[in-house]
């Protein structure tokens, strides 16, 4: 495949590219945060999970082992992930957050990722992170962020 007028093609999209910074950014963040987003969901959703064993609401569910992520139950955890961008000053700041309610407002999600005192860690945040880092560099590429 042969293309006509490359060098003048690939002089207006460097233009375009650095000219839209901002929006590629934006774009990039967005399309990154979004990745993790999903690959924590699933995480969660996945099977395999090897804790213990219990009967509740007459089903019988496999808890997560320390060290897994966590296993799904009522899928509160699962709908408090959510994902946003946006700009901060000249900054554009990508954030997921996790926010699951324990009833009394309380965040319990902070305690699957990083455990407690009486429970070892469910991370499922920081590997999603870690699972997508090449993904998430090549977004930045495929944007004209990074080279």
């Amino acid at each position: 495949m042969t293309f006509k007028n490359l060098p003048q093609f690939q002089k207006k999209l460097k233009k375009r590219l650095e000219r839209d910074v901002p929006k590629n950014l934006g774009t990039a963040m967005f399309k990154s945060a979004l990745l993790v987003k999903e690959e924590a969901i699933n995480s969660i959703r996945g099977g395999g999970k090897t804790g213990r064993i219990y009967i509740r609401g007459g089903k019988e569910h496999t808890a997560s082992a320390a060290g897994q992520a966590p296993a799904t139950d009522t899928g509160i955890l699962i709908s408090g992930i959510s994902h946003e961008v946006k700009m901060e000053g000249k900054n554009v700041v990508g954030k997921i957050t996790a926010f699951a309610s324990d009833g009394s407002g309380g965040n319990y999600a902070k305690h699957l990722e990083f455990g407690t005192t009486n429970m070892g860690e469910r991370p499922f945040m920081q590997p999603a992170l870690n699972k997508n880092a090449r993904k998430i560099e090549r977004i930045f590429k495929r944007q004209g962020l990074i080279k």
